[in-house]
């Protein structure tokens, strides 16, 4: 609540992709959110989406949607390079994560070059 108005109650998992080559945002990557489901045995895919040119991807999952699981983000990073006419190392980066309180929000951002990556617990 700020202001006495309320704020409309945003996504409780967030990701931001950061080109560190460049220095920018990841415009226009594309990207998967998926769930392990069935005791583990396969991914239901949620979302699949593209970062805006903040390289942000808003509304990966609408508020009460959340459950506690397992995760996965697919980042199509061999797409993202070749619109930037760069070579690059991973075609691909999955980053798996757990949650187990759905009530918390949850920011998993991704540090990116051609031939690196680093992701983290973010807030």
């Amino acid at each position: 609540m700020q202001g006495g108005v309320m704020e409309p109650a945003g996504s409780p998992l967030t990701t931001h992709v950061l080109d560190t080559a460049s220095g920018l945002p990841a415009r226009g990557l594309c990207l998967r959110l998926s769930r392990l489901e069935d005791h583990g045995q396969h991914w239901t895919e949620l979302r699949k989406s593209y970062t805006d040119p903040d390289g942000r991807c808003p509304g990966l999952l609408m508020p009460g949607q959340m459950r506690a699981g397992t995760y996965k983000l697919s980042f199509d990073t061999e797409g993202y390079w070749k619109k930037q006419g760069q070579e690059s190392f991973y075609p691909y980066v999955e980053v798996v994560f757990t949650i187990t309180n759905e009530t918390q929000k949850f920011h998993v951002p991704l540090l990116l070059s051609p031939w690196s990556y680093t992701t983290y617990r973010g807030s």
